[in-house]
């Protein structure tokens, strides 16, 4: 670990304000937040900024869930990010997702024509920094323009944020589960 996350006596009102407003009280302490968000609390500032955008694609994008889970599931495999693989389990089991699709994502397998094209925007923006036109179009058959944007910075959320986690060597929460 070289970035601690923030013990419960280091929470005070600066950390509290930095998350206000983007999370409810109740959960703004070390216990419920999580060692991410006590980890970005280093920074408070910085973990404001990008909780807000981080959140605005976890809570308010008009991306369907499903989708934006398989992207962050892809990206976790990619990356390795044990941290965000755990998490992301869970949210896809919440939003459909069986165990056989999970699976299938850590292969860059998908049943359906949808599904396979953002996976492989994942794949192509990681190698690329770019969709490629052929999955472009196949997105855009099935996505509208904000859609479409919202996956795309869903997907470099997301990357940042594993490499962030990756770095920092952020440990995953005893809440989740180990299974990869």
């Amino acid at each position: 670990m070289r970035v601690a996350p923030l013990t419960a006596d280091q929470w005070d009102e600066t950390v509290d304000k930095a998350l206000s407003g983007l999370m409810p009280a109740e959960m703004r302490n070390p216990d419920t937040a999580g060692n991410l968000v006590s980890t970005l609390l280093r920074h408070p500032k910085l973990a404001r900024a990008f909780l807000r955008f981080n959140f605005q694609l976890l809570y308010g994008a008009s991306l369907p869930e499903r989708l934006r889970e398989l992207a962050v599931l892809r990206i976790a495999h990619n990356t390795d990010c044990e941290y965000e693989w755990r998490h992301h389990v869970v949210m896809a089991r919440d939003v459909g997702l069986t165990d056989e699709d999970i699976a299938a994502v850590t292969r860059g397998e998908a049943a359906g024509e949808l599904d396979r094209a953002v996976l492989a925007a994942v794949d192509e923006l990681r190698n690329d920094a770019a969709v490629s036109d052929t999955t472009w179009t196949t997105l855009s058959a099935h996505l509208d323009e904000h859609q479409l944007m919202e996956l795309v910075f869903t997907i470099g959320c997301y990357g940042a944020l594993a490499m962030a986690i990756n770095t920092f060597g952020v440990e995953p929460d005893a809440s989740t589960d180990a299974e990869r």
